[in-house]
């Protein structure tokens, strides 16, 4: 008899297990990633003159119907000052009614700078959004120490004042009811004229170094809300939104950190301002301190979807083809405040997330497609 221990004739193969991810964990990887969201607004940027001006007119579209591109630029402009907005109103929860003294503020700054100093475009922005950043840090300390609806009030109050000051004790420098008139803008980098063509790239896609200028500041403007929303900061934030009374059980600073929500969407709007009056070479009051100009805000950020990165961009799109273009079509131009209206009651009830809440609604059935429902 023999004392081996009899063997398997063969060992089991161990199991391999597929460690891949899957479609739908891919998909979530690359929506998460700020790289794509950096590449996707940049392709966006360079295709919105193609799309909104050149395509309609190869279509046929009628010209007084069309977009142009200065008005791609602008809207590119108010985008940026919307995308400040929704940081405080989308992400922190705090509705002011006098966001213009920002906008406004830094328009005034930049081309009195400009006309005094120097016409450097990126000077320019630069002394506007310090000053707005000045600005929202006095008006923030202040206003912050009341909540709710009293918080609004106190913005529209501070936006007013400011707004009658420029407009008369401050009429010798700034013009007055006339706006300011003598913006200088000089070269970027002492090199380039704003108005001149981008050499080797078609004008159907880019008409100007303006446009260049103006989309590398939505392209950053859209990377920094997005760094600053998926930080802890931005956690934070929302939140704050979600419950102020919890956050401040657990030990976190609120007052601290709205005040620095306040200042960040600020220096968005000094941004947005200075680009405004280079692009304007003109600093016009009604459109910059006027307490509508607060009030459009609101709507444009609310029109493209409150608390979304991309939405207010969308919804400063859809303002200013209504404003710039149907305004100007006969017979119906000069109701467009009530076709405005009707738009958005209907974005509102149609699509109560905004513009913006329609395209997460797709993006989440492509999620389910790809077995995010498993």
């Amino acid at each position: 008899m023999s004392d081996e221990v009899g063997t398997p004739e063969a060992e089991a193969e161990p199991e391999t297990i597929d460690e891949s991810p899957s479609l739908y964990e891919r998909w979530q990887a690359i929506q998460g990633d700020e790289k794509t969201v950096a590449a996707i607004t940049i392709l966006g940027v360079a295709l919105a003159p193609f799309l909104l001006v050149t395509l309609p007119e190869m279509l046929g579209f009628p010209r007084s119907y069309s977009w142009y591109h200065s008005l791609v630029t602008l809207t590119l402009i108010w985008g940026i000052f919307a995308l400040g907005y929704d940081l405080i109103l989308g992400f922190t929860g705090l509705l002011s009614f006098g966001h213009a003294m920002f906008w406004g503020v830094a328009a005034y700054s930049a081309g009195i700078f400009s006309a005094n100093v120097t016409g450097s475009p990126i000077a320019m922005v630069l002394v506007g959004t310090l000053m707005a950043v000045l600005l929202a840090w006095l008006i923030g300390w202040i206003s912050l120490r009341r909540g709710g609806i009293y918080f609004a009030i106190l913005t529209l109050a501070f936006g007013q004042m400011i707004y009658y000051i420029f407009l008369s004790p401050l009429g010798n420098i700034t013009g007055g009811e006339n706006g300011f008139n003598g913006v200088e803008v000089g070269k970027l980098l002492g090199m380039v004229e704003l108005g001149g063509a981008v050499p080797f790239v078609p004008p159907m896609f880019v008409d100007s170094w303006m446009y260049v200028f103006v989309g590398a500041a939505m392209v950053a403007a859209v990377v920094v809300g997005y760094r600053i929303l998926n930080s802890p900061y931005g956690i934070v934030l929302r939140a704050i939104r979600e419950n102020e009374q919890r956050a401040e059980f657990v030990g976190l600073d609120v007052w601290r950190y709205k005040l620095m929500s306040f200042i960040l969407s600020g220096a968005f709007a000094g941004v947005a301002g200075s680009l405004y009056v280079i692009q304007r070479s003109y600093v016009p009051i009604e459109n910059t301190l006027y307490w509508t100009v607060s009030g459009d805000i609101v709507v444009i950020t609310v029109l493209g979807g409150v608390g979304s990165l991309f939405g207010p961009v969308f919804g400063a799109g859809l303002y200013m083809y209504v404003a710039n273009i149907v305004s100007g079509i006969p017979v119906i131009g000069d109701f467009w405040h009530m076709i405005l209206g009707i738009v958005f009651i209907g974005i509102i009830v149609l699509m109560p997330n905004g513009i913006w809440g329609r395209v997460d609604w797709v993006r989440d059935r492509v999620a389910d497609a790809l077995g995010g429902d498993n």
